[in-house]
């Protein structure tokens, strides 16, 4: 019994032992640094899982970091892929102005960066920046918050991080939008900072100050959940149209149960995949297949007609 044991396990060890090597062989392209703002956001989350995911498919090892918005954690694990010899950075940015030196840094130390879904206000610096196409997104959101309240309505907005160039190119889509109905009034407006919570407690204040709106228009989804739990709580969600963006998992459920009116997703595990491709193009090429610098990607309208499309956690089937 003992050498038949013996004649399996050395069976299954010159089995295994090929993919053992395979394995190790998969991970000697180096490392690939990827850099997202916070991964509890299941936007930011999937961003993240998504470039590490295909870094690795790709034979690279990869490490997923998180900044939460603030440019110092973000300069030092810059520094971190820097001191690890990273092949590539992915980084969401933490601040349009905030964050050209943490990309200066990397560049200066001959690590190419690929930015995703938000912008820096330079050019030049980063090898791509993939983002999504947020003033159509804006502009398709807000034409559908219309269909659902109507042309006369009292609303308010929950604006993003103003740090963030998004924040600013969603708000200013649906004025374009929402300016062209005259009887449409924005009553009340503040930034609750991409975040539920925040959502939640600046709802309950604007709801405070305009207990009659119809409507909250949202510059992404978190925000727009916590609006509708601080609807739910004060009875006032099923005479509030409530509008949201991003396409996140948990909006999608809440477009299902009547609560949110729709979403507009944008296409994170696209262009979180692609920005990695392009780093194993550049690392082995030189060049990124881009034409230009910034490349922009078209955003989804998800709305109850539609939602079933939705197959997995920003994915729609087309």
């Amino acid at each position: 019994m003992f050498k038949t044991g013996k004649r399996l396990l050395i069976a299954a060890l010159a089995v295994s032992a090929p993919l053992l090597a395979g394995s190790a062989m998969a991970q000697d392209k180096g490392l690939i640094s990827i850099i997202v703002n916070d991964t509890s956001n299941p936007y930011w989350f999937t961003e993240g899982k998504i470039a590490r995911e295909t870094a690795e498919e790709l034979g690279y090892e990869a490490n997923v970091s998180a900044h939460k918005g603030d440019t110092n954690t973000e300069s030092r694990q810059i520094d971190t892929a820097i001191t690890n010899q990273a092949k590539a950075i992915i980084l969401d940015p933490a601040n349009a102005d905030g964050s050209v030196g943490a990309v200066r840094k990397a560049v200066d130390a001959g690590i190419p960066v690929f930015l995703v879904n938000a912008e820096i206000n330079e050019q030049g610096l980063a090898k791509a920046q993939l983002v999504s196409n947020n003033a159509q997104g804006a502009a398709m959101g807000a034409q559908q918050w219309v269909q659902s309240v109507g042309d006369s309505a009292n609303y308010v907005e929950l604006k993003g991080a103003p740090s963030d160039n998004n924040a600013a190119t969603r708000s200013n889509g649906y004025e374009t939008v929402l300016s062209q109905y005259p009887d449409l009034k924005k009553v009340g407006e503040d930034v609750a900072n991409w975040d539920r919570t925040q959502g939640f407690n600046k709802m309950q204040s604007l709801l405070q100050a305009n207990p009659d709106i119809q409507g909250v228009i949202s510059g992404n989804d978190e925000m727009a959940l916590g609006a509708i739990a601080a609807l739910k709580e004060a009875g006032k969600l099923k005479d509030i149209v409530v509008g949201g963006f991003d396409g996140s998992p948990d909006a999608v459920d809440a477009i299902k149960a009547g609560e949110l009116a729709y979403t507009v997703l944008q296409p994170v595990a696209i262009f979180s995949e692609d920005a990695v491709r392009m780093a194993d193009k550049f690392i082995t090429s030189g060049e990124t297949g881009l034409g230009g610098e910034k490349k922009l990607y078209d955003c989804i309208l998800i709305t109850p007609d539609n939602v079933d499309q939705y197959t997995s956690a920003f994915v729609m089937e087309q």
